[in-house]
């Protein structure tokens, strides 16, 4: 299907289902989940209650949901055990499977391992 920049403007829903906005036009009072978290906000299972469309020349439209600011609720803090945990999980990534040494840095995922292992034994030294 596809839309122009007018038929993307539907505030009543009546042809999306719920409001629909055009890219960077969202009224007052709504929030992608991005601009929710910046403002330490987070949806707190309310349902999405608009969304945004912007159309593409071969692909289908880009879609942002929207939630309402005012029903928020403020992001849960860090216990010490998921702080702990997620240090953990950093560090796991930081380890090279093959010299077993931190590396100072994430290893690449299409690497697998320490860019000088990677490289091979000619440039390990």
């Amino acid at each position: 299907m596809r839309l122009t920049l007018a038929d993307c403007f539907d505030p009543t829903g009546e042809r999306f289902g719920i409001p629909t906005y055009p890219w960077k036009l969202a009224p007052d009072g709504y929030a992608t989940r991005r601009q929710l978290r910046a403002r330490g906000l987070r949806p707190g299972g309310q349902d999405v209650a608009a969304q945004l469309l912007r159309p593409r020349r071969r692909r289908e439209p880009l879609v942002a949901y929207l939630y309402r600011i005012d029903r928020a609720k403020p992001v849960r803090p860090l216990t010490p055990g998921r702080r702990a945990a997620l240090a953990k999980a950093m560090a796991a990534r930081r380890i090279c499977s093959i010299c077993r040494t931190d590396a100072g840095y994430c290893i690449p995922p299409t690497l697998g391992t320490c860019v000088p292992c990677a490289d091979g034994p000619a440039h390990a030294a």
